[in-house]
């Protein structure tokens, strides 16, 4: 039944298949509809943001369960670096967690407990619903899970503070960490460089050292985007979990656009909705 949850992560998959480039998506409102519509538009993933987004904890498991009915993956953004956030996303169902607020190696080793079955960790077991974002036949037992879950669902940590790009290539080597994601916006403010317009040269060498350190340690690299172009930009450099796009920015944006293209004003009003939505 390993396999099962082998195939049913589309990340994972598209993480270690071919170029391991993969786009996702993401989710700031609550809703089911909204994560099935989000998740049928070609995603590899669904990021359900807890940290940020509008999505509280029983929304959260019916998001996760309900972006893998369409055969994405479900990834959670926990609001911080807390054992029992940790639990309640990965016992809902979600094939992977994106972790903000590290500092430190120890840090980035206690997430991995966490998010790992004894003997690699200290993940209780018990949990009804995980299996089904798998297989919603009802075939995957949750001793099969239990078994097959520390290979097969993805640790994802955000480097975003200070402390954490310092400790970057030593975050980057802890066993059982799969992802370094960085935050741009928070990192730029962390590390003095605030985002506001493009990027300062000072952060885009932080961004290429933090993608140097992952590649050095075998590990993938992620990073959030915006939009397509922005996507695109970091996909040539060697990033392999990108988010494209998120709801919050898309609706008011393509709402916006069909509004002004209606009055015959859709050049400035489109300039106006984008830069408010970023």
């Amino acid at each position: 039944m390993a396999s099962i949850m082998k195939n049913s992560n589309s990340l994972r998959k598209a993480l270690h298949t071919g170029n391991g480039l993969s786009f996702g998506a993401w989710q700031m409102l609550p809703g089911t509809h909204l994560s099935r519509t989000i998740a049928r538009c070609g995603f590899d993933w669904v990021c359900i943001d807890t940290e940020h987004g509008n999505i509280a904890d029983d929304a959260m498991h019916e998001s996760v369960h309900a972006v893998a009915s369409t055969g994405v993956s479900p990834i959670v953004r926990i609001p911080a670096n807390e054992g029992w956030m940790v639990k309640r996303a990965l016992d809902a169902g979600a094939h992977g967690i994106i972790v903000p607020l590290l500092y430190t190696v120890e840090d980035a080793k206690k997430l991995v407990e966490a998010s790992k079955f004894p003997p690699r960790g200290r993940r209780g077991f018990g949990s009804p619903f995980s299996m089904g974002a798998f297989d919603n036949s009802g075939n995957l037992s949750g001793f099969e899970y239990m078994n097959a879950a520390n290979d097969n669902l993805l640790t994802i940590v955000q480097i975003e503070t200070k402390e954490a790009f310092e400790n970057v290539e030593e975050i980057a080597k802890v066993d059982g960490i799969d992802v370094l994601f960085i935050g741009p916006w928070d990192l730029g403010n962390n590390l003095g460089y605030p985002v506001q317009g493009d990027f300062a040269p000072e952060l885009k060498e932080a961004i290429a050292r933090i993608l140097k350190a992952a590649q050095d340690a075998g590990k993938k690299s992620g990073i959030y985007c915006p939009s397509g172009e922005f996507a695109r930009r970091y996909a040539d450099q060697g990033f392999q979990m990108i988010s494209v796009v998120n709801d919050m920015g898309a609706i008011p944006t393509a709402f916006t656009e069909g509004l002004s293209k209606a009055k015959g004003t859709w050049g400035h009003t489109a300039a106006q909705a984008v830069k408010g939505a970023a």
